[in-house]
């Protein structure tokens, strides 16, 4: 049986789609979470996975729970997404330092990067790859991203909290470092130490990196589906040097696609940053 969990944290609901199962040497049922939606505020059935979208009791709980103002709030985040397209691709820190700083008064890092900073980002690069955006401009956007994640890590850096050691890293060939700098950021954010080692780190110096940083596990993100078969090696020979290491594996190249094999968990939930921190710790 599949159903929606809701969980207040701080006041506000979170909404889970979790699976019931029964146990029969307990006896009893088990709850696993499948996937990690959101604030219920923001939560549509486009957002539940393709083959629970047509369940009657999810949509009559999405019936039940949508808030009223809830189409407020979307056209809020669209302007926001606007407003932050425009301050990325004009290179102007200022700006876009202010439309975060808005958006996570009332709302949590990850929502920012998943529903605001994600979408935005996305759609400079597809622009760029149509030849509607120029690669100069494109360039300046994601100078201007990189520049607001390094803001935010540095200021959650102050933390002295120490949930575990992370090591970030994309394998050879792989220049896109943003995704390791927004994690980098969530993680720091929620008390773990990091090494972002990105871009293109050869497998061996992450293997000798490794042996002294002592991390408590290795998360690999990948951008272009061009680079798997890159990313793939890497993560066999860490592995096999360190067997005993969580590895982690996500990316934008796995956003279609995910029927590919690795020595390590594969992570392909778009909404999956807020749940990274307990799958470490589960670990």
């Amino acid at each position: 049986m599949v159903y929606l969990r809701k969980k207040k944290v701080k006041g506000v609901d979170y909404l889970y789609l979790v699976k019931s199962t029964w146990d029969k040497e307990r006896k009893t049922s088990r709850q696993e979470t499948i996937k990690y939606l959101g604030e219920s505020s923001s939560v549509t059935r486009d957002d539940i996975p393709e083959e629970f979208r047509e369940n009657v009791k999810i949509n009559s709980f999405l019936l039940e729970n949508t808030p009223k103002d809830r189409k407020k709030r979307e056209e809020l985040i669209e302007r926001l997404r606007s407003r932050l397209f425009s301050a990325l691709t004009e290179g102007n820190l200022k700006d876009t330092m202010d439309i975060y700083t808005a958006f996570v008064g009332n709302n949590t890092l990850d929502q920012f990067y998943e529903r605001v900073m994600t979408p935005v980002m996305t759609e400079i690069g597809y622009l760029w790859s149509e030849g509607k955006l120029s690669i100069a401009t494109e360039h300046v956007a994601s100078n201007i991203a990189h520049s607001l994640v390094k803001v935010i890590a540095d200021e959650n850096r102050k933390s002295k909290k120490d949930k575990g050691k992370i090591v970030l890293t994309t394998p050879i060939g792989e220049d896109h470092n943003l995704g390791c700098n927004v994690l980098e950021s969530f993680l720091v954010s929620k008390g773990f130490i990091t090494f972002n080692l990105s871009p293109s780190t050869p497998a061996e110096s992450l293997i000798e990196f490794i042996k002294t940083a002592k991390p408590d596990a290795l998360i690999v993100s990948i951008t272009l589906e061009d680079n798997i078969k890159s990313g793939q090696r890497m993560v066999k020979k860490i592995h096999d040097a360190h067997k005993r290491l969580p590895i982690y594996v996500g990316g934008l190249a796995f956003s279609e696609k995910s029927n590919f094999k690795f020595d390590g968990k594969l992570i392909t939930d778009a909404h999956v940053l807020e749940q990274i921190p307990r799958i470490i710790k589960k670990k």
